[in-house]
């Protein structure tokens, strides 16, 4: 059976190799970033309609001040964010389908004008349109010791990539020869055009979801 690699970082990671056993995947992780949570600013939460979270990683690593926001309604890209903001005491909660530009015109669909967006300091693009985003940065990313990554990827493996950053970051390390015998799912298509050409074979699944992904690699082991 193919190895499926996970690069994304903990503890995403964990939630994922888990799930990928229960499908009876084999897998490795070699994380590419680890998050670090960042000294911030809580804004008054009575200047904002809703609460913004895109990433599961901001819900964790905002700290204390987080609890300001549980009276706004909480909007959350996907299903994991809204698990973690349930988790951190959140009740009114709305889980999109992983799509930044998507929840964002829910928000502005269900009547809000100014909301507050705790965030990675990379973030991907949204287009938020008439709605006014106000971003705070409550972590960031810090690259692992990865240097050695490709000599550890076996041929033949596939290569999961969350993120148009892990993306450009593989391209670097893994060359034109090697990828020849490697496979690729990323979780969009920003992140596997960042990942570059003349892979054995590289798709993305319809939506950005991790579940979708894992579908995808059950089929490359089949």
């Amino acid at each position: 059976m193919r190895q499926v690699v996970i690069l994304r970082p903990e503890p995403g990671a964990g939630r994922t190799a888990e799930r990928a056993a229960e499908l009876g995947l084999e897998t490795r992780i070699f994380p590419l970033f680890v998050p670090q949570a960042l000294q911030w600013d809580a804004p008054a939460p009575e200047r904002f309609d809703a609460l913004l979270l895109t990433s599961a990683n901001a819900v964790r690593l905002a700290g204390p001040s987080l609890a300001l926001y549980r009276n706004l309604p909480a909007y959350a890209v996907g299903r994991a964010t809204a698990k973690t903001l349930e988790e951190a005491g959140f009740a009114r909660i709305v889980a999109g389908n992983g799509d930044g530009t998507a929840i964002a015109r829910r928000i502005a669909a269900d009547g809000h004008g100014h909301v507050l967006h705790l965030a990675g300091r990379t973030v991907a693009p949204i287009d938020a349109g008439a709605l006014r985003i106000e971003r705070v940065v409550v972590y960031e990313m810090l690259r692992t010791g990865d240097d050695g990554l490709a000599e550890r990827l076996e041929a033949d493996s596939i290569l999961l990539v969350h993120s148009p950053r892990a993306g450009e970051l593989l391209a670097r390390h893994v060359g034109p020869g090697q990828r020849a015998f490697l496979h690729l799912i990323a979780i969009s298509p920003a992140a596997l055009a960042a990942c570059g050409t003349g892979w054995a074979s590289a798709q993305a699944p319809e939506k950005p979801d991790d579940e979708r992904m894992l579908a995808l690699a059950v089929r490359l082991c089949e």
